[in-house]
């Protein structure tokens, strides 16, 4: 068999590494001038002015949820089309999860659907860049300004990403990135929030070192949590900053790679992004035509995994996780939209550095695994 091709893989060049080094050589390992480098740098950015680093994306939202002052008896509009934290984050503060569907055609919240589903209750709007796609956030902002909700741009997916010259993590009230090593960044684990509110910022700077206040060590004004990001994960999040407009331009052609080797396989959808020549591609996600059922789905990722590609389904609705269902009372049915793409994705492999070669190679393996044979 020929090499494996893996889902994802970072980009960490010499730079990084000896970066690290040289942290590792010093006496400084947590809460110092790297992190605030890497801070300035992402805020930047976003065009904020702040960035509250953290230890991962999920925490980011945590703070950002919690001080923004969201709590039990509020609703929170998110989308049932994510990974877990965008749910998690509301819950961990007894506010309530309200889940709408999704556009088809971008796979982010049909702004529509929020609408639709303001109460008394609303506090908070909480859309998430599906896959990079900053489809519809100057509709969100819009809509959030409009009937007076907080708004938390949830762009773990989308670092660098621009929509109608506003970049990512720019829209509502505050943004989160995350650092995983499949992200376009990474520093291993860890997270930032980025907002103009200096109130906040004070709050999440405070809140992420277990409530401390003040310079004294053993004060504490307040709950907080250990959410910091040490000097070693910040440095090399600082290189890679330098480095993101290359890395963003590897993952561009990634994707035209893609987009221009399986547009004639007919079965397929290619994966949807708004404003390309600006895109922050996180993912590179096909869907199977609606004639296919989950259960093929299943079966491709399991024959293109046997023939050494690195692949996945990209999500399982939020709505159908068992302790959600539980404690929300969802059920399958809930989001048809949602259900329909969700049972036919397939996330290819994808990363800066994928080659010609590689997604000949996925493009042939995932015509063998097609049910036709091609």
């Amino acid at each position: 068999m020929s090499e494996a091709v893996p889902l994802s893989a970072p980009d960490i060049t010499h730079a990084e590494i000896d970066a690290v080094v040289e942290v590792m050589k010093s006496d400084r390992l947590s809460i110092g001038p790297h992190t605030e480098a890497f801070e300035a740098a992402v805020a930047e950015r976003a065009g904020r002015k702040f960035g509250i680093a953290v230890n991962s994306g999920t925490s980011g939202l945590h703070l950002c949820v919690k001080s923004l002052g969201i709590g039990e008896g509020d609703e929170v509009i998110t989308t049932p089309f994510s990974f877990i934290s965008t749910t998690n984050c509301i819950l961990f503060e007894r506010a309530r999860p309200v889940f709408v569907d999704i556009d088809p055609e971008t796979y982010n919240m049909d702004p529509a659907a929020i609408e639709a589903a303001i109460t008394p209750k609303t506090k908070a709007i909480l859309p998430v860049e599906v896959f990079g796609n900053m489809a519809h956030f100057d509709e969100y902002e819009r809509i959030a300004r409009k009937h007076n909700l907080l708004m938390i741009e949830d762009s773990c997916e989308a670092l660098g990403g621009v929509l109608s010259g506003r970049p990512a993590g720019n829209f509502g009230d505050c943004g989160t990135f995350a650092f995983y090593p499949n992200k376009q960044i990474t520093t291993g684990e860890g997270g930032m929030i980025v907002t103009d509110n200096e109130e906040m910022r004070d709050l999440c700077v405070s809140m992420r070192n277990q409530g401390r206040a003040t310079e004294a060590w053993l004060s504490h004004a307040r709950l907080g949590y250990n959410y910091r990001m040490s000097e070693i994960t910040a440095v090399l999040g600082e290189v890679q900053m330098q480095r993101l407009d290359e890395i963003l331009q590897k993952r561009r052609r990634a994707a035209e790679m893609y987009n221009d080797a399986l547009s004639d396989i007919e079965e397929i959808h290619l994966s949807p992004m708004a404003e390309r020549e600006n895109a922050s591609w996180f993912v590179y996600v096909i869907r199977l035509a609606d004639n296919f059922t989950q259960a093929d789905r299943d079966a491709i990722i399991e024959k293109l995994r046997a023939a050494g590609i690195g692949c996945n389904n990209y999500f399982v609705p939020i709505h159908h996780q068992p302790y959600i269902m539980e404690m929300l009372g969802t059920k399958a049915g809930d989001f048809p939209i949602t259900e329909r793409i969700a049972a036919r994705t397939i996330a290819l492999p994808f990363f800066a550095n994928l080659t010609q070669e590689h997604v000949a190679r996925v493009k042939t393996e995932l015509i063998n695994a097609l049910p036709s044979g091609g």
